[in-house]
């Protein structure tokens, strides 16, 4: 995969994810419906924007990796997460934060040839872009915690 293919699946798996809160329809149509109709510029979520040339095969198969992942194996990652983020209710969590968290537990639990590391820095680093100030502490030691318990 070329260089930014996996940060670049990571933050349109992370965009698709916030999305799902908002829709009651099937999760392939949903796929479709995104990588049909938007697109987005770099500002904080990105706001959509016209088509433009486009993306790779690696992208988008990766994101939607992630997405699938997270759809499939939603109810056990929720259980970890509660579990591991004590005081903290799921339905208190701001959406971005948790399905950041969402996907990168994904990735700690099923994705093994993924290291913990990048993992976890990969979640850091696209808080920093799109989370609050907060968001990449909380995700840092929450991540942290369940890597410890889902690799070792």
């Amino acid at each position: 995969m070329a260089k930014g293919t996996r940060r670049n699946g990571r933050e349109y798996a992370l965009k698709i994810l916030y999305s799902l809160y908002d829709q009651d329809a099937p999760l392939d149509q949903v796929l479709s419906d995104f990588w049909g109709n938007f697109r987005f510029s770099n500002d904080v979520l990105g706001e959509p924007e016209e088509p433009q040339s486009p993306l790779s095969d690696d992208v988008i198969f990766f994101a939607e990796q992630l997405v699938k992942g997270v759809y499939e194996h939603l109810e056990e990652i929720d259980a970890m997460l509660l579990d591991t983020s004590k005081n903290w209710a799921l339905d208190r969590m701001p959406r971005l934060d948790l399905s950041l968290m969402r996907m990168a537990c994904y990735e700690l639990i099923y994705v093994d040839k993924t290291p913990t590391n990048v993992v976890i820095n990969e979640a850091i680093e696209i808080a920093k872009r799109y989370g609050t100030k907060d968001t990449p502490a909380f995700l840092n030691g929450v991540l942290d915690r369940i890597a410890k318990r889902s690799r070792s």
